[in-house]
């Protein structure tokens, strides 16, 4: 257990985060390239922990060595270890201190990819609490001598970092302090804390964030496909109905164990590593075993939910407030919940996570007439609401009408089928051609020529160009209505239009659909990485 001087020493680490800048990631950041390695950028301070945290990865760069990190100020302290962690009482190994890395590195693993700064596979080896055992961490490792134990999966006990005189690299010797521990087996030595999987088994991964676990023990929880609400224009007339706020992110499905957590978003693709922040915190719920329904979010200035602001992890470094906004208990503790009432289930969430804090949250229920409400929505510029009957039972992948939606802007997703070439000022394309699928023909359903800032028509454009092909997608080009081109695409545009692949799906904003079918004034908000492109239909009221 933490002690209280530690505690302590830990809330004043804490509250200097607060004041930290992005100046202390700035050599992180100047040495990747975030467009192609799977690495986070991160933000500096990271708010509502209630211990630091310690963590080892094991790096099979130009050589293999553990990269030693240790929470303080918001940021991980970072050491390459070539050795290794000395297990007996008064062994030394060479640690080089480097760049400090954000929070969110504690998470990562995967594959850096050649060319790239510390190219290689990195492995999770451990992580758990960094508990201080001198005074402030900051003020020791400046004064070049840190005493503090490891509470983790494979650590246990006390070591001791001092810096070296008259090093010209920043060297440090990592030295085993307090009692012996006895050595990790190189079974463990060779097995993620986290996902359980070798470094063979990571090096050969197709996907370079985290895969399912190997070893099934470690979690097997299914994947529950989460229920869907269908899209009505007003508010039911009788019936019990509770309110949600309706949020811009992404939906996912959070699966704890006592051993391990995975985030998958609703096509079941995983988002653990992506979000790191999230899953460490799920991890910390004090519970054994939970599937929790919920979505992810970036934060505006406001407190408010935008796609745009969670869109922009993907083309820059600027990292956002996350939240995990849950607002179903699928699953705790080896019960299955989801034939029980909604209102019991939300009970139940509601208690495990009463003493949570950010990037946690419970999704409110909001109380008061629904066209009232959806009218302070609007003004206060979100999406609209989410209504559900209190005592309806959970249906995993259905579009359920005990589930409803009420929009208060009209936007969905639609697929890229190609784009046309640049104009003017405006650089790599012009607009986007996007469509809805009918069955399996996908359908044209207009140009998209606003919303992107220069890093999205850059990164949009380099992804386009990767999947190009030469025949046209749409069912429906060319086409013609009443003697005219559909849509006021050309003969001679649609000569010049660049055709893709039919994968890439996008969020589109716009006024209303016309009577011909086609989007009138649509704006880009960002590519959506959580539905596959052939189950992007109209959404059409009921």
């Amino acid at each position: 257990m933490v002690s209280k001087a530690a505690a302590k020493s830990a809330s004043k680490s804490r509250s200097r985060s607060k004041t930290s800048s992005s100046a202390d990631l700035r050599a992180y950041r100047q040495k990747r390239d975030f467009q192609v390695t799977a690495e986070p950028p991160g933000k500096t301070a990271r708010r509502g922990r209630k211990h630091a945290r310690f963590v080892i990865q094991k790096h099979d760069a130009s050589r293999l060595h553990y990269d030693f990190r240790l929470e303080v100020n918001g940021v991980l302290k970072s050491w390459a270890v070539p050795k290794g962690i000395p297990f007996k009482k008064g062994e030394k190994h060479l640690a080089v201190h480097v760049e400090d890395h954000p929070i969110e590195y504690g998470g990562f693993e995967g594959i850096i990819p050649k060319g790239q700064y510390g190219g290689g596979t990195v492995m999770l080896w451990d992580a758990g609490e960094f508990e201080p055992l001198g005074g402030d961490p900051a003020n020791d490792i400046q004064d070049g001598k840190l005493h503090f134990a490891l509470h983790g999966k494979k650590l246990q006990g006390e070591w001791t970092l001092v810096r070296l005189a008259r090093s010209q690299n920043d060297e440090w010797l990592l030295i085993k302090s307090g009692s012996d521990m006895k050595p990790v087996s190189s079974r463990k030595d060779n097995q993620s804390s986290r996902t359980g999987r070798t470094m063979a088994q990571i090096a050969t991964a197709k996907d370079e964030q985290w895969q399912s676990d190997p070893d099934k023990s470690k979690n097997n929880l299914p994947f529950i496909a989460p229920m869907k609400a269908s899209l009505v224009t007003e508010p039911p007339a009788s019936g019990k109905w509770l309110y949600e706020l309706k949020f811009d992110g992404y939906r996912v499905i959070a699966l704890k164990t006592d051993r391990s957590v995975r985030l998958m978003s609703r096509s079941e693709k995983e988002f653990t590593a992506r979000y790191s922040e999230i899953a460490e915190a799920v991890e910390d719920l004090n519970v054994r075993e939970a599937i929790l329904d919920g979505e992810i979010v970036a934060l505006d200035r406001k407190g408010r939910p935008s796609f745009q602001l969670l869109q922009a992890l993907e083309v820059s470094s600027a990292r956002p407030q996350l939240a995990f906004y849950i607002f179903d208990l699928l699953r705790l503790n080896g019960k299955n919940l989801i034939k029980r009432p909604l209102t019991e289930r939300r009970d139940h969430l509601h208690r495990i996570l009463e003493e949570t804090a950010d990037p946690i949250r419970f999704s409110a229920t909001i109380k008061g007439d629904p066209r009232r409400l959806l009218d302070e929505v609007q003004r206060r510029g979100l999406e609209g609401l989410i209504g559900k009957l209190a005592d309806s039972e959970y249906e995993p992948g259905r579009r359920s009408h005990s589930w409803i939606k009420l929009k208060c802007v009209r936007e969905q997703e639609f697929v890229i089928g190609g784009f046309t070439p640049p104009e003017g000022a405006r650089k790599h394309f012009g607009a986007l051609l996007v469509g809805v699928y009918e069955g399996k023909s996908l359908r044209f359903a207009g140009k998209v020529g606003t919303g992107f800032n220069a890093a999205m028509l850059r990164t949009l454009h380099q992804r386009m160009k990767a999947i190009e092909q030469t025949k046209c997608p749409f069912a429906d080009l060319p086409a013609l209505t009443q003697g005219r081109w559909s849509q006021n695409i050309t003969p001679r545009e649609m000569k010049l239009c660049r055709w893709v692949e039919p994968e890439l799906v996008c969020q589109v904003r716009f006024t209303e659909w016309t009577d011909d079918g086609k989007l009138r004034q649509p704006a880009f908000i960002g590519l959506r990485q959580d539905k596959p492109a052939n189950q992007v239909t109209r959404e059409k009221p009921i």
